[in-house]
């Protein structure tokens, strides 16, 4: 299949695929999760593209799982920002943005021991096109704006968890002192953390020219595509502002799902491109965090056994946009931050 990637990936060759369901125990395991390929998805109307190499399934067991087929399914998509002690207490947005490495450490232990899977954007898809079902309790975790706690702090828990994660990046702030590099990003990419999009330069896109919002999502998107080596084919709005408009050009760009700061748990094919999300607070606790992840999907017991079949590996994706993508003259900050 060769999915639409707009101006930037027209020429990549994407095909339709998932990974192999691995790991998992029963419903308190937290092994890695990939999804399963299918050579018949139920739903051919829906684009999927993969963003990693699949992986075969290691052994046939019972698992729990959420069973393909509903239209609708509870998948809670965490939001994080900071992985830090927020140096300036006076800052209240900052305190706000801001999770403290202690307690993402006591969130990730949380989500182990009660049987939660961080599934990504491609688990996702690959459910809602038929291809594969979902581990029970999935959970995605997403990180906004790609501050260099991300790399530091975050990721090390995360690898220590074997747990999935979306990174969405400002690809005009790369390399900046207060955010991850572009060598940081790479190695994240290479180890389980699937890498989004978030413009630009953060700007808000219901203010931008016709024009200055094509630049916002093709040429971030090409940049990272341009750097990590495969498609990039999810988005989140900066701020959470979008309008029809900016909704439509998300779609010509090539991006498959966007995301948004409303709150909700409750996702479809229908609104992937104004996905809820649960926002994780500074000064919130793990008995708010469980009520954020309530209610769970409902489960059944299934059983899978290794393909007989060898399962395809991702095409590099080519070199499509120039190599010296012309770059924003930005202006430095000691941070930068979401949109007031």
């Amino acid at each position: 299949m060769r999915p639409n990637l707009g101006r930037v990936g027209a020429g990549a060759l994407i095909a339709i695929a998932a990974l192999a369901l691995a790991g998992a125990k029963g419903d308190s395991s937290t092994s890695t999760f990939h999804a399963q390929i299918d050579s018949t998805p139920a739903n051919s109307s829906v684009t999927l593209s993969y963003t990693r190499p699949p992986q075969p399934a290691s052994a046939d067991q019972a698992r729990p799982v959420v069973p393909l087929g509903r239209g609708a399914i509870q998948v809670p998509i965490l939001m994080y920002h900071y992985i830090r002690i927020n140096p300036d207490p006076s800052d209240a947005l900052g305190a706000d943005l801001s999770v403290t490495p202690d307690s993402f450490q006591q969130e990730m232990d949380w989500l182990q021991a009660n049987g939660y899977h961080p599934v990504d954007f491609d688990d996702l898809r690959a459910y809602f096109l038929g291809v594969s079902p979902l581990p029970a309790r999935p959970v995605i975790l997403t990180f906004d704006d790609g501050y260099r706690d991300l790399y530091t702090t975050a990721f090390p828990i995360l690898r220590a968890h074997n747990f999935k994660a979306v990174a969405y990046l400002v690809s005009g702030f790369l390399g900046f002192s207060n955010n991850v590099t572009r060598e940081q990003v790479q190695e994240m990419a290479q180890n389980g953390i699937q890498i989004g999009a978030h413009t630009l330069s953060h700007i808000d896109l219901t203010k931008a020219s016709n024009d200055e919002l094509t630049r916002q999502l093709v040429d971030s998107k090409a940049d990272l595509e341009t750097l990590i080596g495969h498609p990039v084919v999810d988005f989140c709005y900066p701020a959470g502002r979008f309008d029809g408009r900016v909704v439509a050009a998300v779609k010509a760009a090539g991006y498959q799902t966007a995301t948004t700061t409303q709150p909700g748990t409750q996702h479809s094919v229908a609104d992937r491109y104004a996905w809820t999300r649960v926002r994780i607070r500074g000064d919130e606790g793990l008995d708010k965090l469980a009520a954020d992840l309530s209610p769970q999907e409902p489960t059944v017991m299934m059983r899978f056994a290794p393909s007989p079949q060898p399962i395809p590996v991702i095409p590099r994706l080519p070199l499509v946009y120039p190599l010296e993508l012309p770059r924003l003259v930005l202006q430095e900050a000691a941070e930068q931050r979401p949109l007031p």
